[in-house]
């Protein structure tokens, strides 16, 4: 048993001056965290990956609102767990496509349990990565990536290394990733915003950090900037098996319709195919001003997935990916599609107890 210490703390300045120094030579898996619903980090733990030697519970630093403004939109805060955000009736009214995308992820115990900051600093991973007897750059930098040439059917078609092709697991991610949302995250500097798509990494020779968050900082909420497209928007996910399965693939798409059914702007942002959630803004231009249809949609997935590389156990993903993002276009054009219905028995669950 690998021994820690539990903290529990009320101010934020306290939870981040709780992190306190640690010896750089067991930094990698020594390096004391924040819990707060420990979905992810208590897994990682539990698998041996990693080893803090302080947790610091962030569960009371009242981090949990959730809120709306005309000047800046929905914000979220960091440790509201996932189901009550998707449920939130301010989050459904002004980004269904943020609740169709949580409600698509886990289970619904995990979403019970999770935090929106928590989601946001899930390990990008595989089971390679889980496996402690095996070499994985991700958990032992410069140790080897066992994924390559081995069973690679969930792994990453884009923005790949030779140091890593693991797959950003979250759902909620690649919806935040879309609708243009920003981190806000207090550190030693002050208070600072990050807008989301430069906040994940992509792996290069350095897949151990998986975000741009300086090592000093809390995430306090996040941010979805007022924008149109809570009428025309959909979130679509393939996977392995009906429930509670990481996406093969997944895409998010808003668009802002004109009267004329021409595109005024869109956002579309993939799942299940990088390190991050992928999203390309150039071709997410080739729509302003068409409709939604025919070879545009053509157009639009080809400069989404410019570069894709298959491992050979994942080539199917490119063309999945191509069809899953007319299809989700397509869909969007048509009107809003939530999980609501699918989930009512779940919500009315959590509504008597």
């Amino acid at each position: 048993m690998n021994p820690f210490e539990l903290m529990s703390v009320s101010e934020k300045t306290t939870a981040r001056r709780a992190l306190g120094p640690v010896d750089p030579e067991q930094a990698r898996i020594k390096r004391p965290q924040f819990l707060a619903g420990g979905t992810n980090v208590l897994d990682l733990m539990k698998a041996g990956v990693t080893q803090p030697s302080r947790l610091v519970s962030i569960a009371h630093l009242g981090l949990d609102g959730i809120a709306w403004s005309e000047s800046e939109g929905l914000r979220l805060g960091a440790t509201a767990h996932n189901a009550d955000t998707a449920y939130h009736p301010l989050v459904s009214q002004h980004a269904p496509l943020l609740a169709s995308a949580i409600l698509a992820g886990a289970s619904p115990q995990i979403r019970n349990a999770a935090t929106n900051g928590g989601n946001l600093l899930q390990r990008t991973r595989c089971m390679y990565f889980y496996d402690v007897a095996l070499p994985c750059n991700k958990r032992d930098p410069g140790s080897g990536c066992s994924a390559i040439g081995g069973v690679t059917r969930q792994h990453a078609i884009l923005g790949a290394s030779p140091a890593c092709i693991a797959t950003h697991p979250s759902d909620m991610c690649v919806a935040l990733a879309a609708l243009d949302a920003l981190v806000e995250v207090e550190g030693d500097s002050g208070t600072q915003l990050i807008p989301f798509t430069r906040f994940h990494r992509l792996p290069g020779e350095n897949p151990e950090h998986d975000t741009e968050l300086p090592a000093d900082a809390l995430i306090t909420a996040i941010l979805i900037p007022p924008n149109r497209y809570a009428g025309n928007s959909v979130y679509l996910k393939i996977r392995d098996r009906a429930s509670y399965a990481f996406a093969l693939v997944s895409v998010a798409v808003g668009l802002d319709l004109s009267e004329d059914g021409r595109v005024r702007s869109a956002r579309i942002a993939l799942g299940g195919v990088a390190h991050k959630p992928w999203r390309i803004e150039e071709a997410e231009a080739l729509l302003a001003d068409q409709r939604p249809r025919g070879a545009v949609l053509d157009r639009v997935a080809e400069r989404i997935l410019a570069g894709a590389v298959g491992q050979g156990g994942n080539d199917f993903k490119i063309e999945l990916a191509r069809r899953l993002i007319a299809r989700a276009i397509t869909v969007a054009a048509q009107g809003t599609v939530t999980n609501d219905t699918a989930c009512k028995d779940q919500r009315e669950e959590r509504q008597h107890g």
